[in-house]
């Protein structure tokens, strides 16, 4: 049996919070579905713009043409931020603080960027909404990351 003596006390490893855990693994799904489905479009572009616009003369879809004018690069792009969101999250899932800043700027540059490549006035309210609550629980966890 070990002594402890007056000054040494046993290491621990800290706890992940349950909160923490269930935001990465709400991130996992949303950032690696959206990953995914970005380079599967950047990659298919032209055929994604045919079935799409078939699609949309058969039923009414607001928006559609926004996003049909939309060139590749922006889902090559949005795809490289949803990889830094991921990669934020795995960061946080070791309880590493620097991954809420990497998921923090990722989050800010995926509601920027339709912004710019499809020269919208503002951002979307429901990114708005979403990347502001992730963002907010997140930063509830921040106390239990280290640097």
């Amino acid at each position: 049996m070990e002594e402890l003596t007056p000054g040494s006390l046993p290491e621990t490893t800290p706890q992940r919070p349950t909160m923490l855990t269930v935001l990465c693994i709400l991130t996992f799904i949303g950032s690696g579905m959206n990953l995914f489905s970005s380079l599967v479009i950047a990659a298919f572009y032209d055929i994604f713009v045919e079935i799409a616009q078939e699609f949309a003369t058969k039923f009414s879809i607001p928006g559609i043409e926004l996003l049909l004018e939309t060139k590749p690069l922006f889902f090559l792009v949005t795809a490289i931020f949803y990889a830094g969101s991921l990669a934020g999250a795995i960061l946080m899932l070791n309880l590493k603080k620097i991954g809420f800043h990497v998921y923090t700027i990722s989050q800010i540059l995926l509601v920027i960027a339709p912004m710019y490549f499809m020269h919208l006035a503002s951002p979307g309210l429901p990114e708005l909404l979403f990347s502001g609550l992730f963002v907010l629980l997140y930063s509830t966890n921040l106390k239990f990351m280290s640097s």
